[in-house]
């Protein structure tokens, strides 16, 4: 048994970890996914493991210590931002932190060689791991981990389709409504934290105050509540014109429509004549080959459409509630001792605001906080120096 030089113990034991919790984000942002996103997703998981499993047998042979899995866990929020935040923010994070890890863990010789033929090896899986991720956010699905290049078959298969698709480039796909929630909060508590401070500013905190906020607080939500369910019939439209022009597609041009479907199974690696067969049986019954075609093109798979309702809803009563506080303390008392109060809640529901934020924006938690609070500090002083100066 060879001993382990401090530096390739360093670097195996990071290393380590670091493939347990790119596992557990890829499987988390996995359940996200489309069909064909979630098995590229998972893959690259399964090859997170196999490295793992490759760094446990040399740090056997090296006599260092493995620590348990159980010991290495995403935390309560990554995974909480994992289940929220926009994909396409964590697919850019995700693939940072690829690259950020060949540059400090793969690069730099260890000491000991063997490791660092291991760690050179798992360092060109990292890379192509990146690639996917970076053709994932480009609104592909062509590239894969550990998975060779195109045949001159799919090759053409791939040409064929861009050709195909570049005439539909109507494709859009919708989102979810926890974000506009958040942001609910944000704009409701921020705006009318500064109608409070202005009015308090203006009248020494008198019950004006109250009517102020209060009225701003219904406006806020009301406004929230409309723009998000417009926002979601939008989208629900978006999707349903997609699937109407589909339709016409196949109706029009079913040749076309067909080939494009087999071109599809083909990417996969399904030969030429059995991917004709499945997609030629498809065409069979149009509302089938709709849904395949939904699928593969655009990611609709049924039953994860947004609800408008559900939207608005959400977004109005964040905003109401964001909205509301500052306005609460005023229905209790007045003067001073109110616009000293409504302050300190509503900068404490800033900075809890604002560290919610990062569950979209993948910032860490204390400085979105913070950032928040400095806003509310310059809004609520801006609006009352304000409101001391009008004239009352």
């Amino acid at each position: 048994m060879t001993d382990a030089t401090p530096e390739a113990s360093r670097r195996l034991l990071k290393a380590w970890r670091g493939e347990i919790e790119a596992r557990a984000s890829y499987e988390l942002i996995a359940k996200r996914l489309p069909p064909r996103e979630a098995e590229i997703m998972g893959r690259m998981a399964d090859a997170e493991a196999k490295h793992r499993e490759r760094l446990e047998a040399r740090m056997r042979e090296l006599g260092i210590e493995i620590p348990s899995p159980d010991s290495v866990r995403l935390s309560r929020w990554a995974r909480m931002q994992a289940r929220i935040a926009p994909i396409d923010r964590l697919l850019a994070a995700r693939e940072a932190a690829e690259d950020e890890e060949v540059d400090d863990l793969y690069k730099r010789p260890t000491g000991d060689a063997e490791t660092d033929q291991l760690l050179h090896e798992i360092r060109k899986d990292e890379r192509s791991h990146s690639m996917a991720v970076t053709e994932m956010r480009s609104g592909g699905s062509d590239v894969t981990p550990e998975t060779p290049p195109l045949t001159p078959t799919q090759q053409n298969a791939k040409t064929r389709l861009d050709k195909i698709l570049g005439r539909e480039a109507w494709h859009q796909a919708s989102g979810g409504w926890i974000s506009g929630a958040i942001y609910g909060a944000n704009d409701g508590l921020a705006s009318v934290f500064g109608i409070v401070a202005g009015v308090s500013g203006a009248t020494a905190g008198s019950s004006f105050v109250l009517t102020a906020g209060a009225a701003g607080a219904i406006a806020s939500a009301l406004s929230m509540a409309t723009g998000a369910y417009l926002a979601e019939r939008s989208e629900a439209e978006v999707a349903e014109a997609n699937l109407a022009r589909e339709r016409t597609e196949i109706e029009q041009h079913p040749e076309e429509e067909k080939e494009e479907l087999s071109l599809f199974y083909q990417l996969k690696g399904v030969d030429e004549a059995t991917a004709d067969a499945m997609a030629e049986q498809l065409a069979r019954n149009p509302d089938a080959m709709l849904k395949a075609l939904a699928v593969e093109e655009f990611g609709i798979s049924g039953g994860g459409e947004g609800n408008a309702a559900e939207a608005a809803i959400a977004a109005g009563i964040s905003t109401g509630l964001g909205a509301m506080i500052p306005v609460i303390p005023f229905i209790f008392t007045h003067g001073a001792l109110g616009i000293g109060i409504s302050a300190g809640v509503s900068l404490i529901a800033h900075f809890l605001v604002g560290a919610a934020k990062s569950l979209v924006t993948l910032r860490t938690w204390w400085a979105a906080g913070f950032e928040m609070t400095l806003a509310g500090v310059i809004v609520g002083g801006a609006t009352f120096l304000v409101g001391l100066a009008l004239p009352t």
